[in-house]
């Protein structure tokens, strides 16, 4: 039977999702591998973790999606905790349920969310220094939301994509983008999306915070939309910050 997870994760001491080794060949930390290696410990059998989103290193996640195929005597109700029980503290299973034999958790995705976390304060965000970007300069509130709503629509996001993305195409469609304060001093950035490029959102974010700084005007992300040109967005601002929230199907 084919099995839906849904994870959440810390990433600061993992090397994103995805599987890999270092140059010596050894095994580096990711999400993917101590969930699929606790996953067979529970289980008793070799399998195959299939992830919907490939989280950089730092990233976090609360509604990371993969899925499995495997013949389980757990009950279902039950799976979640007995994989948890043997996971390390920053990596959780939030759900498990059957699905139909053909969903893929990357293929069948239809639309997801990432939450960016700015401390906007002078002094030092030192408890949460893992999961928020600290920006000391002043930000304009307004002009980050005016630029925000720009991105929404479907277009050629080649100035907010790194130069090694490696698509085909990079016209994507924004749904939803915006700028809103939580905690304060806390800005968040919320992009929501049908797929979106290497770095995309991390861009899209450095983009925002100099127009919220005062160094461009809101419509130069029009420009940048009209002229791709990755040399003229903002930095590809840290990981830390980012959150992968949901990822929704059909």
């Amino acid at each position: 039977m084919r099995y839906k997870l849904t994870i959440a994760y810390d990433g600061s001491a993992f090397h994103g999702w995805q599987e890999q080794t270092a140059e010596d060949g050894a095994p580096l930390r990711t999400v993917q591998g101590v969930v699929r290696s606790t996953l067979q410990q529970v289980i008793g059998q070799p399998l195959t973790l299939i992830g919907a989103s490939r989280t950089d290193t730092g990233v976090h996640a609360v509604g990371q999606v993969a899925h499995f195929d495997a013949d389980l005597r757990i009950p279902l109700d039950r799976l979640p905790m007995a994989i948890n029980s043997r996971l390390p503290n920053d990596v959780e299973i939030r759900e498990a349920v059957i699905v139909d034999n053909d969903f893929d958790a990357i293929s069948g995705a239809k639309e997801k969310q990432y939450r960016y976390r700015i401390w906007n304060s002078t002094h030092r965000p030192l408890a949460l220094r893992h999961t928020v970007y600290h920006c000391w300069l002043n930000l304009d509130l307004d002009r980050m939301r005016d630029a925000a709503g720009r991105l929404i629509g479907t277009h050629d996001f080649e100035s907010f994509a790194n130069t090694a993305h490696g698509r085909t195409t990079t016209v994507r469609t924004i749904t939803d983008c915006r700028v809103e304060p939580g905690d304060d001093p806390e800005l968040h950035v919320i992009v929501a999306g049908t797929g979106f490029l290497y770095n995309m959102v991390r861009i899209i974010v450095g983009t925002l915070i100099e127009v919220g700084r005062g160094h461009w005007e809101p419509d130069h992300v029009d420009a940048l939309l009209a002229e791709p040109d990755r040399a003229k967005a903002g930095p590809t601002i840290e990981p830390g910050g980012l959150c992968l929230e949901w990822i929704r199907y059909d």
